[in-house]
Parts: structure tokens; sequence; C-alpha cells
């Protein structure tokens, strides 16, 4: 049987739905990935059809229908498929989805909203790059004096030593003690929202993502997962044929 093009390694666990990319580099470098029986480093390249891979002596799962969700990640998950210190993760909110999806991109612990899942890593990766600069809106709740915050929050900062760009801010309430507002930044530092809200002397009670390039997270209620549908897959540049998709 004739092979395909071989692919790097991080690459063919990341289509094969094993994890993303940045994951499935780690798994290569803790040395749990072999090819045709002998460990692989970083670099190596292979062909799913024609050489044996397997993660902890498993071998890779076929390939299956591409599977895109989002997810309304409630406070107290965390972005991951397992932990280790025994906290809640995405995966046990997913269980029902009938294939082994992971996150793109993170919200952290106490944060909530659109969170989008899927195997396929090719999307996955594409939708992260950071030339893709895609948007993305958060409602967040503060309390502090916010008379002049709009200005502060949209104006560029620096965070942890980095200048980040400026933002999209709309004030949907304000006053002294506190308000609502939207903002829609095209990076993704780690908590990036609370820390630009820190530096204009602003605490974050609640932090919802409710946007991604243009999809809407809507009403889906928190603890709740559907699929994507095609027409917001193209919103986020991803065109698959229906016959790929679950």
């Amino acid at each position: 049987m004739g092979g395909g093009d071989p692919l790097r390694l991080s690459k063919l666990l990341s289509q094969r739905g094993v994890a993303s990319r940045r994951a499935a580099e780690r798994l290569i470098t803790e040395g749990r990935v072999t090819v045709n029986g002998a460990r692989a480093p970083l670099g190596t390249l292979a062909d799913a059809e024609r050489d044996d891979v397997r993660v902890d002596g498993a071998p890779l799962p076929a390939r299956g229908d591409l599977v895109y969700i989002m997810l309304n990640k409630p406070r107290g998950y965390i972005t991951a498929m397992s932990d280790d210190r025994g906290r809640r993760t995405v995966a046990q909110l997913t269980g029902g989805v009938g294939a082994r999806v992971y996150p793109v991109g993170r919200l952290d612990m106490e944060s909530e909203g659109l969170l989008i899942m899927t195997n396929d890593g090719d999307f996955a990766h594409g939708l992260i790059h950071p030339s893709r600069g895609r948007e993305k809106v958060y409602r967040v709740v503060v309390s502090g004096d916010t008379r002049g915050a709009e200005r502060r929050l949209a104006s560029p900062m620096e965070i942890d030593g980095r200048a980040v760009a400026a933002a999209r801010v709309t004030p949907l309430s304000a006053d002294a003690r506190g308000g609502v507002f939207e903002i829609a930044i095209r990076e993704g530092r780690n908590r990036q929202i609370r820390k630009m809200c820190q530096k204009c002397g602003l605490r974050v009670s609640s932090l919802r993502r409710v946007s991604i390039g243009g999809v809407e997270l809507g009403d889906l209620p928190p603890g709740k997962w559907r699929h994507l549908t095609r027409e917001e897959l193209g919103r986020l540049g991803r065109i698959v044929p229906h016959s790929l998709m679950s």
C-alpha cells in the first residue's frame, strides 16, 4: 500500500487528534512517542500509513471525522484535558462529543464564555497564530472608579514588560464605583484583560468571552456545547467539505 507525504511528527499527532501541536511537542520531548519502535526526537518526519507511530505504546487513532464545537466554559474549570491537581477540566464537559477534541487557546479558571474545541490540528494552529489576529471580544464587569477608564483601557500599554496593542473598548455602564465594558483585542497574552484592568486601577469581578473572529457565543448555556456551523467556520477561515464534517 502506498503512503502519503511524510509529516513532521507533531503535526501528524495534531491531525489525528492526539494533542495540539504544542502539547504534541511536549509528548515527543518527554520520550513518549515512538516511530517504528524507536523513540522519536523533535523534527522527526513520519508517514502514518507506512510507519508504526505510537504514543505511550498505543497506535495513533484512525483518521476520523473532523469535529468543531463551541463550549460555554463556566467558571471553575481549567482549559485542559486533564489535571494532576484534581481540578475540573473542560474535557469533563465534552464527553458526549463522540471524538477527542481539545481547546483552541485558553480561558483562565475564573473566566468563562466562548471556547472553541476541535480535533483538526491545522485549524487550531491557524486560529491561534499571531499573524491571523482574529478579534476576541470580552464582556468585563469591574469595580473601581471607571471615569476615564475607556480611554486608558483603549490605549497601548506595557504588560509584563511587553507592549500590547490598543484595544477597542465600549462602555456599557460606568460610574465612580464600577461598570461593565466590552473589550476587543487581537492578541492573547496570559490574563491580558485582567492585567489591563489592573493597570487602570480596576478590579475584575466577571470576565466572559462572547465572540471570536465574528463567531458569537449567543445564548448557549454555561457548561453546554454545540457544533460550529459551516458559516461560522468560514468566518474563522476554515472551508471544510461537508463530507469531512461530523
